[in-house]
């Protein structure tokens, strides 16, 4: 059982190696919401639980503000492992009310890659990112490998709520983008898988089989203190920003000597003709302004 924090204090998540649900989240704000999970209930006998949220493969909590979580999560932690390792269900699927299929809707969005164009979901579509460049690459990823169906698509980056694709130079964006805003919407309707479950952990360990992002909680390296400064600011300030572009950046490596960190730019990001050096000078000077003398210079790299 691993334990992550979150971006609110007040949440840490217990992350299983094993699937607790099949395919749906629930959130339980009391003891009574929580009648189709005894694990939900046992938690709720904590005095500092306030809320219990169960996803997939992760059971996250929120606490009041009576104790910390460095006293108590280990605990915690080591009580739903227990109950896991019981076979006991998580949740009682089959007796809790679906809640009503809202209609799936897709729009496009242009990128400052002329190549690329984005595609947004009003639902999650994965946790993470993943980088397709061919066909065999998408050998995790039903989706992916259904768009390289298109033969005018080139690459396919799937983050969060949103696919970008990047297009082959031969059509222009106004004779696909329709189609494609067409085709997406009813793969995600009709509830088709985006990748599957052992995408991360195959692309941990081949580098033919896509490219998964790794984050500082799910990656085993072991970083240094720098290279993990380096990539909280990268996660925390960069992140974000180039997402809304359909792109990603991902840390690579720091060369401690030349005090040089190397980045991999994706999606939207790899080979727009502006973002190379514009991103690398926006990196450069952020990371040499938060952390004054121990980087002096940043290349990035297209992935």
């Amino acid at each position: 059982m691993e334990i992550a924090k979150t971006s609110n204090p007040s949440i840490v998540k217990f992350v299983s190696d094993s699937f607790l649900t099949k395919a749906s989240s629930y959130e339980f704000k009391n003891i009574d919401e929580a009648k189709n999970s005894v694990l939900a209930q046992q938690l709720f006998y904590l005095p500092f639980v306030k809320t219990v949220y169960i996803s997939q493969n992760f059971v996250a909590i929120e606490k009041y503000n009576i104790v910390e979580w460095e006293d108590v999560q280990e605990e915690v932690a080591e009580s739903i492992s227990e109950y896991i390792k019981s076979g006991k269900s998580v949740v009682t699927e089959a007796e809790v009310v679906a809640p009503k299929k809202l209609p799936v809707s897709i729009y496009a969005e242009s990128t400052p890659n002329p190549t690329v164009m984005k595609f947004v979901a009003n639902k999650t579509l994965a946790e993470g990112t993943f980088e397709f460049k061919s066909v065999e690459d998408a050998i995790l990823s039903p989706l992916a490998q259904a768009l390289f169906n298109f033969p005018f698509v080139k690459e396919v980056f799937i983050s969060n709520n949103y696919v970008s694709v990047t297009k082959h130079n031969m059509i222009d964006w106004e004779e696909i983008s329709m189609e494609i805003r067409e085709f997406l919407r009813q793969y995600v309707q009709d509830d088709k898988p985006i990748v599957k479950d052992e995408i991360t952990k195959a692309s941990n360990i081949s580098n033919n089989i896509g490219s998964a992002d790794s984050s500082l909680e799910k990656e085993d390296k072991n970083y240094s203190d720098i290279e993990k400064e380096i990539i909280s600011i990268l996660d925390e300030y960069v992140k974000p920003a180039v997402a809304r572009d359909g792109g990603n950046i991902m840390f690579d490596s720091f060369n401690e000597s030349s005090k040089t960190v190397k980045v991999v730019l994706q999606g939207a990001c790899s080979g727009c003709p502006s973002s190379t050096i514009t991103l690398k000078n926006g990196i450069e000077t952020m990371l040499k302004e938060l952390m004054k003398g121990q980087v002096e210079s940043v290349v990035a790299i297209n992935g």
